[in-house]
């Protein structure tokens, strides 16, 4: 016989298109502020000028992003946005995503972006093509996950 404890964790709830859209627009409202900052900040260094197309600049941005997605997935699986709309990154398996996972999953969110989010569309448990190739799932959550420090 199952407790009520073992019947709510197998009972998951895969989100769809719209909620990951929704946490997204939020996050880039976010991450917006945070880049002009991290710009502010190399402008600083570079007496008020940035050359186009530095690839140093570049770089420097991506990583920027990076580290944004990259902390809250591996602390608690939520993006600000993600806690907004009550959804969570995680393993397959349920588990939280380390920084090795974290990397793959924003390097292939980055190639496949357009296509890759379409792909819920088709998926049954609702996943974007980076998250099956990523070994990743967006749930819902009724509590919310507080990062571990």
């Amino acid at each position: 016989m199952q407790t009520e404890q073992q019947a709510s964790e197998q009972t998951v709830i895969y989100v769809g298109i719209k909620r990951r859209i929704g946490a997204f627009i939020y996050d880039i409202i976010l991450l917006i502020a945070l880049l002009f900052l991290a710009t502010a900040i190399v402008m600083l260094f570079t007496q008020d000028a940035i050359n186009r197309g530095n690839i140093f600049f570049q770089v420097y941005i991506l990583l920027v992003i990076f580290f944004f997605y990259g902390w809250f997935w591996v602390h608690g699986g939520q993006t600000l946005g993600m806690r907004a709309w009550k959804i969570r990154v995680e393993l397959d398996n349920g588990q939280n995503l380390g920084w090795n996972q974290a990397c793959v999953r924003f390097i292939l969110g980055v190639l496949t972006f357009g296509i890759g989010l379409i792909w819920c569309l088709w998926d049954k448990r609702h996943r974007a093509l980076y998250d099956q190739l990523a070994r990743t799932q967006i749930v819902r959550v009724e509590k919310q996950y507080l990062p571990k420090m």
